[in-house]
């Protein structure tokens, strides 16, 4: 088919078309790998060569970034840190530990108090039919029979729970576990002794539940 016009002309405008195509094309990302020791054969690469790779950006940019090697200062900093936070965290777990086992220790001491001062409410409520039963005795009902038997029941019971009597005569008067009703003058005594229980006292374990009502015979 013939041209119309220059042949030169022609080529010339379609080369300016083809550069101005390239130039709007969007340019690719080139990173330029600066690594010392080529990573694919291994072998050291001289001072200033650059070496473009094609291909994915995100993998080269990956791969340089894997290896860079942290400086020895920073990484003793990171260290130092890392050993600080370390301490610290233990520190926190022996504080943890140490109210752990002091609360464990206040629970088990007030469950302990908890469980004496119910039996002791049980006890106290249980001395009035003491009473009754030290009243029968002195008056000869519970010399034999079946109500006998429960009474000696009762009373061994409850002494398994730590109550024990407090009804000894021709010991010393001790005001923690003695209420003196009397006194009179003995003989051949030289301390305040008691002579009569007029009823008996108990206490369980340290404490006293209630003192005896006591005579006391003092020195003339």
């Amino acid at each position: 088919m013939p041209h119309h016009g220059n042949e030169e002309e022609h080529g010339s405008s379609e080369s300016r078309r083809d550069d101005e195509q390239r130039e709007n094309e969007p340019q690719k990302p080139v990173i330029h790998d600066n690594r010392k020791v080529d990573p694919k054969t291994g072998q050291a690469r001289h001072p200033g060569q650059e070496h473009a790779e094609s291909g994915d950006a995100l993998s080269q940019a990956e791969d340089i970034l894997n290896s860079v090697e942290v400086p020895a200062a920073e990484s003793v900093a990171q260290g130092a840190a890392g050993a600080a936070e370390a301490e610290e965290l233990r520190n926190d777990l022996r504080r943890l530990q140490a109210e752990y086992v002091n609360y464990r220790k206040r629970v088990e001491r007030d469950r302990a108090v908890a469980g004496e001062m119910a039996v002791i409410g049980v006890l106290n409520a249980l001395l009035p039919v003491l009473d009754d039963v030290d009243a029968a005795r002195q008056h000869g009902d519970l010399a034999d029979g079946p109500f006998a038997a429960i009474a000696a029941k009762l009373e061994t019971a409850l002494k398994t729970y730590g109550l024990v009597r407090i009804d000894e005569t021709g010991v010393e008067f001790d005001p923690t576990i003695h209420e003196a009703l009397i006194q009179q003058p003995g003989t051949d005594i030289e301390i305040d002794t008691v002579s009569q229980v007029l009823r008996s006292g108990y206490k369980s374990g340290d404490r006293v539940l209630r003192a005896a009502q006591v005579i006391v015979a003092v020195p003339a």
